[in-house]
């Protein structure tokens, strides 16, 4: 199955003086005045074009920066160095490209500035990972090659390690396939100035063949390459299309993106050993594909690797809020099949042995008021026919089923349950709280406790809260099914909250994004859908509001967004 469904069959010296601190302006303003976005960054989006002759260099795939620290940002680039130089052809020469970071949008006060060499072997990405900056502060970067500069770029660094932030604020988005419709949701999200950062959960590029997913006659614009791509000069090519895309060069040039990986960065239902859309010798051999996937990513993501070949990390904004950063691909072991009791086995794993001891611990040593957490796939059970485990779970292990009901979706932690377990265990155990997972992936937006026992909640204990964003643009329900919003969605939706006390919303219809708001008392999730995935220029509505008060591991519905 293309989508997963589970109810349906360098561094620098540079100059520092002074703190400062940037103002949050009205979310409405900011969600809705492209406008007047523009004149507060007037920065060129999308390409600086080569010299007039055509021979010069040109920066066809705009700017990034990512991975904030309250020291420092990782900036990118990715420079065509003549015609025809163009992504995953191994063409070009190398060529020298020089960066600068200032505190001004005329680059009147250059802070910091350097050169890195582009060149072939890296697809002619660039990454220059800049320290010596100020907590908490706006800064604007660009790039010169060849006597072409760059569009400007703005970011901004993560509060001091130890500094009592009054608030973070994140945009949180998942699943953009290309074919599926138009990126409407970044440009919503690239209007704002109010943002500390952009998370992306995972599924920022799709792998699949064009008319693949979705079918070919509902297919809005196709990918590039046509094929399905497996080689890394497939993937050079395809994450360098989708950084043509004028609405995801906005994203990037104006907030520092977060990201993580799924499984469309490689495969669908990627598993360490394989994946669902991946069929050997006729595909190549599956380790060979992913190092390709990885290498691409790493090449064309303004990402960070913690450890070589994974995104599994940790960064923090002040004493307000830990980020633990999940790699839910590498490790796991294969999918179970749907309705055995292999989901229960403590053998398989989602995490792997030494990235869940990671996870543990940094959370056990965590003096943050907040343990955010981005995975990209979801953690909340979500099954039918669940009972107490003293009633019907020995006679559950004798049949071969699963304890904790009939999970329709085993790509997820329902999958998993051992590792899952283990983790909610060891928050209530500790007395861990204010825990709360951030998740993509299925196409749909949630918010959830996360029970420790799913079958008794809600007189058993909620271990942690979850929200889940729904897609940018990646079909779900009532799409796949060409019928109008609310055909299915509506009767489903009720029967998974009946089912499932702890899922306190879910809208399985809207794509667009998140805007979480965090402070000492409280997390928020503001969920936003767009009018229209197919139309480029589709406005954004706030749809619904959650939160989760500190000390309770509970989510309530809010009336209105955060202003």
């Amino acid at each position: 199955m293309p989508v997963h469904f589970p109810y349906l069959p360098v561094r620098s010296a540079a100059v520092t003086s002074h703190d400062s601190s940037r103002p949050r302006i009205s979310r409405r303003s900011a969600v809705t005045a492209a406008a007047a976005a523009a004149a507060v960054l007037p920065l060129a989006t999308g390409a600086a074009t080569a010299r007039a002759d055509g021979s010069g260099p040109a920066f066809a795939h705009g700017v990034a920066s990512g991975d904030p620290l309250p020291d420092g940002i990782l900036l990118w680039t990715r420079v065509t160095p003549e015609p025809g130089a163009e992504p995953g052809s191994g063409r070009g020469a190398q060529i020298d490209v020089s960066w600068e970071v200032a505190e001004d949008q005329a680059f009147g006060r250059v802070v910091a500035r350097g050169t890195v060499r582009a060149s072939a072997a890296s697809d002619h990405t660039v990454k220059a990972d800049v320290r010596g900056l100020r907590p908490a502060t706006d800064y604007f970067f660009r790039f010169t090659a060849g006597g072409t500069q760059s569009p400007a770029g703005r970011t901004r660094t993560a509060p001091a390690h130890d500094a009592a932030a009054a608030a973070v604020r994140f945009g949180v988005v998942s699943c953009a396939n290309w074919e599926a419709g138009y990126f409407s949701a970044y440009r919503h999200l690239a209007a704002r100035r109010d943002l500390d950062a952009v998370l992306h959960l995972g599924d920022y590029i799709y792998e699949y063949g064009t008319g693949a997913y979705p079918k070919a006659k509902y297919t809005v614009r196709a990918h590039s390459p046509a094929h399905e791509i497996t080689t890394l000069a497939d993937y050079r090519t395809r994450h360098g299309h989708y950084k043509t895309d004028a609405d995801l060069q906005a994203l990037h040039q104006a907030h520092p993106v977060i990201a993580i990986w799924d499984d469309h960065e490689f495969a669908n239902d990627a598993w360490a050993g394989g994946a669902e859309n991946h069929t050997d010798g006729a595909e190549g051999d599956w380790a060979r594909r992913v190092a390709a996937a990885k290498q691409a990513y790493f090449e064309w993501m303004p990402v960070r690797p913690s450890i070589e070949g994974t995104t599994y990390r940790r960064l923090r904004f002040g004493s307000l809020a830990d980020l633990h950063l999940l790699d839910l691909r590498s490790f796991r072991s294969e999918q179970a099949s749907v309705g055995s009791g292999e989901v229960d086995d403590p053998d398989r794993t989602m995490t792997g042995r030494a990235q869940l001891d990671w996870l543990k611990a940094g959370l056990a040593a965590s003096d943050a008021k907040w343990r955010l957490v981005g995975t990209s796939v979801m953690i909340t059970p979500v099954a039918f026919g669940s009972v107490p485990a003293h009633l019907l779970g020995p006679l559950a292990e004798l049949l071969g089923l699963p304890k904790e009901g009939l999970a329709i979706n085993v790509d997820q932690w329902d999958g998993y349950t051992d590792d899952r377990r283990e983790l909610l265990a060891h928050l209530t155990q500790r007395g861990i709280d204010n825990t709360v997972f951030l998740t993509g992936d299925i196409h749909m937006a949630w918010a959830n406790d996360v029970p420790v026992k799913a079958a008794t909640y809600p007189l058993s204990a909620s271990a942690a809260t979850e929200f889940v964003v729904t897609s940018v643009t990646s079909d779900n329900i009532d799409d796949l099914l060409h019928v109008a919003p609310d055909t299915l969605s509506s009767v489903a939706e009720v029967a998974i909250k009946a089912a499932n006390r702890h899922v306190k919303w879910l809208d399985m219809d809207g794509h667009g994004y998140g805007v979480l708001d965090v402070t000492a008392e409280r997390t928020q999730m503001d969920y936003f859908t767009v009018s229209d995935k197919t139309d480029p220029d589709a406005a954004s509505a706030w749809a619904r509001s959650y939160r989760t008060r500190s000390g309770t591991q509970r989510v309530e519905r809010v009336d209105q967004p955060v202003r």
